[in-house]
């Protein structure tokens, strides 16, 4: 049996504010405190959601262990991202859902010490919960606030607590 995870117009609200620190500023400045965080808590990884985000960390060299992406950037197809060195792996997530595929896909991606690079036939924005979930403590998930910059999580026992609590009033439908 495979479950699905649905937004529901009461867990829709929580994912309008950032769910980490919000860093501010063009894709330079926010890589530059970034790599000032990463070199500041050392994580033990770091994850990113979404292609801007992915593609610009590596751009500067700050490289995800896990890049989570979907061809998609501000909701637009953009040309797609092909991150040496991960082991790729696709996975269908629709818009607005957890898939069951999609949370295995990311605890066994986590579980490994291989890089790895989980596309998403759909929509990766949910991911990010399941990232927070199944990270080491004090990883770093990383993900774009359009307009704005970057969010930037660190895995703590709180953190995932609120991911929980989120996911958990998620609509539940068993196939």
């Amino acid at each position: 049996m495979s479950v699905t995870y649905i937004v529901t117009p009461e867990t829709m609200s929580a994912f309008k504010n950032p769910f980490g620190t919000l860093i501010q500023g063009d894709p330079t400045e926010t890589m530059i405190r970034l790599a000032g965080i990463v070199w500041k808590q050392k994580p033990p990884k770091i994850i990113s959601v979404g292609d801007t985000v992915s593609k610009n960390l590596h751009k500067h060299g700050i490289i995800p262990q896990l890049a989570i992406t979907d061809n998609l950037a501000m909701r637009k197809k953009i040309t797609p991202q092909i991150f040496e060195g991960k082991h790729l792996i696709k996975v269908k997530n629709p818009q607005g859902t957890i898939t069951q595929q999609a949370i295995d896909s990311i605890r066994n991606a986590l579980q490994t010490k291989d890089d790895a690079h989980i596309l998403v036939d759909g929509e990766e924005d949910l991911l990010t919960l399941v990232a927070v979930l199944y990270a080491p403590e004090n990883a770093l998930v990383v993900y774009g606030q359009p307009n704005q910059g970057i969010v930037v999580v660190r895995v703590t026992s709180k953190k995932r607590a609120e991911a929980e609590r989120i996911w958990g009033a998620m609509k539940t439908v068993k196939k």
